[in-house]
């Protein structure tokens, strides 16, 4: 191997780790998250679903540190770089009440998985699977948007307060993902390509946050909310 592919492999190495360092602190802190959202849960069977929840978004988290480990990587220094940016999303964005933890989790953790799932085209295979698997809704989807359009329909008045809420939200979550991404070279690299891998350009990297746009929307919808 010349120096010039050593040095993208080394780069794109790199990159995965920051990848899947990433993800895996994104799902210990939905961990921790649906296990404090659990304790605002208003009857018992919402509690029940929620520690379930947060036992299966563990179950990602330990799945992440396995495959880090494998790699010969250390998963709490993979870690380390997103702790301030994620950190300073959730201390900008904590929820006042059991409904706007509930939007957080549905509308801030749904673009995010959107990005993540974006990132994961250009990634090999094996990185690619397990990024899907991690990424899968472990229920959380459906329990937000049936309470959330529960509670809309017993007071429509709080649909206003939870769409200004969610919009929030979607700032924030894009703003500290672009400084994650800005801070780490080899985690931007990934959509140019190199070894082996397809490249991007501008005008696909628009397209992709169209589509991020677009499933935003749909999600919005869904709750019952406005865009």
């Amino acid at each position: 191997m010349d120096d010039a592919l050593r040095t993208d492999q080394t780069t794109y190495n790199e990159a995965v780790v920051d990848l899947l360092g990433a993800l895996a602190y994104a799902e210990l802190i939905a961990f921790e998250r649906l296990a404090e959202d659990a304790k605002l849960a208003p009857t018992l069977a919402d509690k029940a679903a929620l520690a379930e929840m947060a036992a299966a978004e563990f179950g990602h988290f330990q799945l992440l540190e396995r495959r880090l480990n494998e790699m010969g990587a250390d998963s709490e220094a993979a870690m380390r770089p997103f702790v301030g940016p994620f950190d300073a999303f959730h201390a900008q964005t904590h929820p006042s009440d059991w409904l706007e933890g509930l939007v957080k989790a549905y509308v801030g953790d749904g673009i995010a998985a959107d990005f993540y799932r974006e990132v994961a085209a250009y990634v090999d295979e094996e990185t690619r699977k397990l990024v899907l698997e991690v990424l899968a809704d472990t229920g959380h989807a459906r329990f937000a948007v049936e309470r959330v359009r529960g509670a809309i329909e017993d007071d429509p008045r709080i649909a206003g307060r939870l769409a200004l809420w969610a919009r929030r939200l979607v700032g924030e979550a894009l703003s500290q993902a672009q400084r994650a991404a800005a801070e780490r070279d080899a985690l931007s690299s990934l959509l140019v390509g190199g070894v082996d891998r397809p490249g991007t350009d501008l005008a696909e990297i628009g397209r992709m946050f169209a589509r991020l746009t677009e499933q935003h929307t749909k999600r919005m919808a869904t709750l019952g909310l406005s865009a």
